[in-house]
């Protein structure tokens, strides 16, 4: 029987394909290393592993891609808490993350990119955000203008209209023109401390969206 997922777009279980023969890519998304990880992140990293193996199993040359979100509001307020550097405070957790996963048996992604080694990466595509008129300045940052973009959600069919205010963070804490609108570059302050870089955007830092994107 062959290899068949639930398309979030079509709404449909279809045949799998891969865009390459032979090969599969997989970008899935890892831990933010702000605190351990909990049994609902390893929820989805050994369905992950499921997958992986069985594509494998199936012949497939796999490549997986796993981000580590080293740098974020959290991370930043931790590490301010304790008197310790980012790095230091990051590194705990991106320690413990590779034991528990070995404890497990889950397999090793062929790629672990961190957020903060990636940042012209980022840059440059919120550069390139700003060209395309989908994002815009705002007291020093720069965020995503989601109604700039007609088919937002669409492939995971989400409807932007059943979004809450601040549901996932305080919609008073930065500067944006609408409550649903996003953090892709935020202007350094005080509360950041020593986690800022000097770039053509500003000194400042990348949001938690971009760092998955790049």
């Amino acid at each position: 029987m062959a290899l068949r997922f639930f398309n979030t777009f079509t709404k449909k279980v279809e045949p799998f394909e891969s865009i390459g023969p032979g090969e599969v890519r997989m970008y899935t998304c890892g831990p933010t290393l702000y605190d351990f990880a909990h049994i609902g992140n390893f929820r989805a990293y050994m369905f992950e592993d499921l997958l992986r193996r069985y594509l494998k199993y199936k012949g497939y040359k796999v490549t997986q891609v796993m981000n580590l979100t080293d740098i974020d509001d959290k991370s930043i307020r931790a590490s301010r808490e304790q008197g310790i550097k980012l790095q230091e405070h990051t590194e705990k957790y991106k320690e413990a993350f590779f034991e528990d996963i070995d404890t497990l048996k889950i397999e090793r992604a062929e790629h672990y990119p961190a957020a903060t080694e990636h940042i012209p990466e980022m840059v440059d595509l919120v550069k390139r955000l700003l060209e395309a008129g989908h994002a815009y300045r705002k007291e020093g940052s720069i965020y995503f203008q989601i109604k700039s973009f007609p088919n937002y959600g669409k492939l995971s069919g989400f409807d932007i209209s059943q979004l809450k205010a601040g549901a996932r963070i305080d919609s008073d804490e930065y500067e944006k023109e609408t409550a649903s609108d996003f953090a892709l570059w935020k202007a350094w302050d005080e509360d950041d401390g020593e986690a800022f870089w000097e770039t053509e955007l500003g000194k400042g830092r990348p949001g938690w969206h971009i760092e998955c994107s790049s």
